[in-house]
């Protein structure tokens, strides 16, 4: 089952994707999947089978919805505050290509390794641990709270400041924290994790303020598991061309992390378990158009398709003008 939030005439909607995949079943009396995913979890249902029982006969036009750019991100609290968006890196194997590289500066020896290197070493070697057991830590950074999710085809703004905009596509777990402080993975999602590629490269420890952007979060919400491999096309469009593409590959297969040491490494702090708050957590990408020397400009789209996830996550970008200095008031 995939799900879809969008904004209806009096409001707000959730939809369930027909087998055709042109058109929603609505929900009745659903504004938000969060709502769905808590009354399902205090029923001790899954979210499926919680859903089904609610579905009634409208139905509407997924067209018509990603024509009018009314597609809302697949998950959100109602106090964007208590949505936490953050993710991890190097956690992908990438090309065969870059796995040859990587192999490659592996073999070079620990002494010749850069930090990344390292870190996505402890990776390979660990990162995939036995159930039950606990794996090697990932690489972790913060991005934001709800404010800064963007919908199917609305754009995704890029602040004057910034020195780079470029895509990262990826796959984004999405959960709700139940009552008793239980993490509860509601689904997944395509997601463009958009980042400062140059920012970062300038000095690692810029990472943290590279990933201060805006994010493409959808359109749908995937219930169930993470197929083991999932492969689609992530593209830049300019002026209606393709620009770059590049295949797309996640899920378990093509990661040196499984998922599971992934979300481990998050809720194991208690900060991260506040029943009723809402995380979209980035497993993160394996390829970007910024390795192949593209440089986004104003009006590029971005488009990351894979069938497993239904319909492309499109997004225009938007160049702000740059802000100026930021003055405090001193009380």
């Amino acid at each position: 089952m995939r799900l879809v939030q969008f904004e209806s005439d009096g409001g707000r909607c959730v939809g369930v994707v027909d087998e055709s995949g042109n058109r929603l079943t609505v929900v009745e009396g659903a504004e938000r999947v969060y709502d769905l995913a808590l009354e399902a979890a205090r029923a001790g249902q899954g979210l499926e089978q919680h859903v089904t029982a609610r579905l009634g006969g409208e139905t509407v036009s997924y067209d018509a919805l990603l024509a009018e750019s009314r597609i809302l991100p697949p998950l959100d609290h109602p106090d964007p505050a208590h949505c936490l968006v953050t993710g991890t890196g190097l956690s992908h194997l990438g090309s065969a290509q870059a796995r040859d590289d990587m192999h490659a500066k592996l073999a070079a020896g620990a002494d010749d390794l850069s930090d990344s290197m390292k870190m996505f070493k402890m990776g390979l070697d660990g990162g995939k641990p036995a159930p039950g057991e606990i794996g090697a830590q990932p690489e972790w950074f913060w991005k934001g709270d709800g404010s800064i999710m963007t919908g199917c085809g609305r754009a995704l703004a890029s602040p004057g400041f910034a020195e780079d905009a470029g895509e990262e596509a990826e796959i984004a777990g999405l959960y709700v924290i139940g009552d008793d402080g239980q993490p509860l993975r509601v689904g997944f999602a395509l997601a463009n994790e958009f980042a400062d590629h140059v920012m970062e490269r300038r000095n690692y420890l810029y990472l943290a303020h590279s990933k201060l952007r805006v994010c493409g979060i959808g359109p749908e919400l995937r219930l169930g598991a993470l197929p083991d491999s999932v492969r689609g096309t992530v593209r830049v469009r300019r002026a209606n061309q393709v620009l770059w593409e590049s295949e797309f590959l996640s899920g378990e297969a093509n990661m040196s992390h499984s998922i599971a040491n992934l979300e481990h490494h998050h809720f194991k702090y208690p900060l991260f378990r506040r029943p009723g708050d809402v995380h979209v957590h980035f497993f993160g990408a394996g390829t970007l158009s910024f390795a192949a020397g593209i440089k986004a400009v104003d009006g590029d789209i971005f488009e990351i398709d894979c069938p497993d996830f239904g319909r492309p996550l499109t997004n225009p970008l938007r160049v702000e003008d740059e802000p100026g200095l930021v003055p405090v008031t001193a009380l």
